[in-house]
């Protein structure tokens, strides 16, 4: 990676951020496979550090959470039987918090659909945040024990439950069961109903899906190593958070919540890892 211009290593990371698969950008810049991966995994890193000084103290006001599906190595069902249950081979899922009126993504968290995990992904968020805040989240039980053990009582938390047609058999369907209504459940705090939904989030999923080759459903290009799926994370944060303009604030979503003042570039994304 010391090698490559500071050009060079944005061009390929422009490519990674917008959804191109790694067999492609080798085609595309003549740049070694084995090279890309070290610039995913160098940056990737830095991306990490970077969040986790950056997004602190966050002004923000309302919450949704998700968590999306994805798998690594292989899918659940084909996991040779030496590798089941270890964490990184089958099932991933990638927890998200992402802010309503800023659409800033404030915190994620990869890991399985556990309660451990949804405590460890709620305790980073409450510390991320500067105030009060009214959260929603859907029905996965989980969140129940994680929001009371990060928030206490020091939050206004209700879940949207979406009721459909016809049980969801799995992750894989080509198409999803029919959404025929909602309930909104109040858990905690006086949260209020206009201000309770998961849209945002669950539109921030198409986003992930469009710009990161490795969550793009029915393709063999998913992330064969969890450090792999990581890092691509990270570097899909840092783009959307400070470097893409989102079209309904017309802005990117640090400079909408004051923690950044232009829009950055990919060289500035790439020059992290320096």
């Amino acid at each position: 990676m010391n090698r490559l211009p500071l050009t060079k290593r944005a061009q390929i990371l422009s490519a990674l951020v917008e959804g191109t698969a790694i067999n492609a950008i080798v085609r595309m810049t003549g740049v070694s496979k084995v090279t890309i991966l070290k610039l995913l995994k160098d940056v990737g890193e830095a991306c990490l550090t970077f969040e986790n000084k950056a997004l602190r103290n966050l002004p923000c006001k309302h919450i949704e959470c998700d968590e999306i599906w994805s798998f690594c190595y292989a899918k659940e069902k084909n996991v040779p039987y030496n590798k089941q249950g270890q964490f990184g081979f089958g099932d991933v899922w990638t927890w998200t918090a992402l802010d309503a009126e800023t659409k800033l993504l404030c915190s994620w968290m990869v890991g399985d659909r556990s309660a451990v995990t949804a405590r460890a992904f709620m305790q980073d968020l409450a510390g991320r945040l500067a105030n009060r805040v009214q959260l929603t989240t859907d029905g996965h039980r989980a969140y129940l024990e994680a929001v009371e053990s990060a928030f206490g009582v020091d939050v206004d938390y209700a879940m949207l439950v979406k009721l459909y047609g016809n049980d969801r058999e799995t992750e894989a369907r080509y198409s999803p069961a029919e959404c025929i209504g909602c309930r909104t459940v109040e858990i905690t705090g006086n949260p209020k109903a206009e201000h309770i939904s998961t849209s945002h989030v669950e539109r921030h999923n198409l986003t992930i899906r469009m710009h990161m080759r490795r969550f793009t459903r029915l393709t063999n290009a998913h992330s064969k190593k969890i450090e792999n799926h990581q890092h691509a994370f990270a570097l899909h944060a840092v783009f959307y958070n400070f470097a893409k303009i989102n079209q309904a604030i017309r802005v990117t979503p640090a400079m909408e919540a004051g923690i950044s003042d232009h829009v950055w570039s990919m060289e500035e994304v790439a020059a992290l890892a320096d």
